[in-house]
């Protein structure tokens, strides 16, 4: 089957961006050294990849139905990126994402649609910047755009994306060679790094190779690592202006060349995105009151943000300590979880609990805002979700650099969590309270069923619409019939048993069968009776049941 450039592909997109910046998140902050040597360029990426996510989400129903069309999820995910856009690279891309949104129309998205939006894309981000510079991440683009408009007109979607790919990773080598400042920290630039991240998502995206379904979680492919210098600061340079300033404007589009020539005056990092009313506007100055008044004369700013560049130095220097001495002195857990079971179930043990909804991943805000709440000195967050662990280092060094002291426990699923929970004692050493709850967690297997929602290849063969699946520790072991739950589960308990076991955690979700749970522990008397086992009513939406063996 050929493939193509549709809704679906956009969300997978997606969602792979999300995960290979999430990956690549550390690296590019020490890559960060232009304009400012601030080490947020990989961060504001991903937060910027995370609102286009979110955004795509939206439009896909839950369970059957149809979906968007793919003009409608390009839209929405250029649409995410400028109302989530941060820094001056998060502002950037978005303005590439515009313009491979305003070049695809109701059209198939085929090969020549891609070369049309990737040369869309090229001149978007150059149009955006009030003074383009070699060496960034414009030029990456340029290469990827050029790369595709030289294959042969016969060069299949699959090619196109890939040769945009390979494009930008050589354009990227070459930047220390293009801006000084680059070649003199010996790294190439961040923000290209972040781009030839996402055009690899792309690649991966069209060709099928990396399915983000609900039975496959995609590897990121890796790009070019390069020589990283220890994690910038904030620069307190005399020379340039001293604020960042950054805000959503709501504007008429004739509006925006004079906003652009007046922030021009003003100071340097200009960069104005997006279009059609709302625009995103980013700029460094010595004077932001008067960047901000640009924007009212011009329109209506919101969502300001400004940074004064010798204070963040500081405040990252010093731990942020006026906000520690605000926390309060204990040590507090927070928990992700599905289902008020498990959620209730948490806070009886003392946790801060964070709701997740089975349809859509917490964001690393709403992340941090747990933390935030749970209103301690040290914290350790479990996740319960191999996915979230992107969204939660964001959001762990957000709060670290408040002051808070943050350790993530990358549990997989919630039986990990109870088990890592179980043992938590606020009154040991921070280290050794991580220690053991990370022991207690990597000692249990775990196990869940599933439905599966269409015909798909799985580790253990073939699987059709509404067959049950059981997973062990995320990998698809049994294949049951459709409307064989009790069975299934059995045959999953007995081969997680087979490897040993003192005690079975059973976690029923709002779609198990009626007795699933009573049908287990009867068949675990019979054939393991000196195995102990609890039962708990989770009550989570995502799986039937959760299994837990230490």
């Amino acid at each position: 089957m050929p493939h193509t450039l549709d809704a679906a592909a956009v969300r997978d997109w997606c969602r792979l961006s999300l995960a290979a910046l999430g990956q690549a998140r550390e690296e590019i902050d020490a890559l960060n050294v232009y304009p400012v040597p601030d080490g947020d360029t990989g961060t504001n990426l991903y937060l910027t990849v995370e609102s286009a996510t979110q955004q795509v989400e939206a439009l896909f129903p839950v369970g059957d139905g149809g979906g968007p069309t793919l003009q409608t999820a390009l839209r929405a995910m250029a649409h995410g990126a400028l109302l989530g856009a941060r820094g001056n690279s998060g502002v950037i891309l978005s303005q590439l994402l515009r313009g491979v949104a305003a070049s695809v129309g109701a059209g198939p998205g085929d090969a020549s649609a891609l070369r049309r939006a990737l040369r869309r894309a090229a001149d978007a981000g150059y149009e955006a910047v009030a003074v383009p510079v070699e060496g960034t991440v414009l030029t990456v683009a340029a290469a990827a755009a050029a790369a595709v408009e030289a294959l042969p007109e016969e060069a299949g979607l699959s090619a196109v994306a890939e040769a945009a790919f390979e494009a930008a990773g050589a354009a990227l080598a070459l930047t220390p060679q293009q801006l000084d400042v680059l070649g003199r920290a010996g790294v190439v630039d961040a923000g290209g790094r972040g781009l030839v991240a996402v055009l690899g998502a792309l690649a991966d995206a069209v060709s099928g190779q990396s399915p983000m379904g609900p039975l496959a979680l995609a590897t990121p492919r890796t790009t070019l690592v390069s020589t990283q210098p220890e994690r910038p600061r904030v620069a307190d340079d005399p020379d340039g202006p001293a604020y960042e300033v950054v805000y959503l404007l709501d504007a008429r589009d004739e509006a925006v060349p004079g906003l652009r020539a007046r922030l021009a005056g003003l100071g340097d990092s200009l960069v104005v995105s997006g279009g059609e009313g709302l625009w995103n506007v980013h700029v460094h100055v010595d004077d932001p009151g008067a960047a901000v008044e640009a924007g009212v004369e011009a329109g209506r700013p919101h969502r300001i943000r400004i940074t004064h560049f010798a204070s963040a130095a500081a405040e990252q220097a010093a731990g942020h300590p006026a906000h520690f001495e605000q926390l309060g002195p204990a040590r507090a857990v927070v928990c992700v979880v599905q289902g008020e079971g498990l959620a209730g179930l948490c806070r009886e043990c003392g946790a801060t609990v964070l709701s997740a909804d089975p349809d859509r991943a917490p964001s690393s805000a709403e992340i941090a805002a747990a933390i935030r709440r749970a209103h301690a000195r040290e914290v350790v967050l479990l996740l319960n979700d191999a996915e979230l662990r992107a969204a939660a280092g964001v959001a762990a060094d957000q709060l670290r650099d408040e002051g808070v002291r943050v350790a993530v426990i990358p549990t997989r699923s919630p039986v990990q969590g109870l088990a890592a929970l179980a043992v938590h004692e606020p009154a040991r050493r921070f280290d050794e309270d991580v220690v053991a709850m990370t022991s207690a967690a990597g000692a249990t297997r775990s196990a869940e069923l599933a439905v599966a929602e269409g015909e798909s290849w799985t580790m253990a063969g073939v699987c059709q619409a509404g067959d049950v699946l059981g997973l062990i520790d995320g990998d698809v072991a049994v294949i049951g019939e459709a409307g064989e739950m009790v069975a299934t589960a059995a045959t999953v308990l007995d081969r997680m048993l087979a490897a040993g076991g003192e005690m079975v955690t059973l976690i029923v979700g709002e779609d198990a069968v009626p007795g699933l749970a009573d049908a287990l522990v009867a068949h675990l008397r019979r054939t393991n009776p000196v195995v102990d086992a609890v039962v708990y009513e989770g009550g989570q939406g995502a799986a039937p049941l959760v299994v837990g063996v230490e």
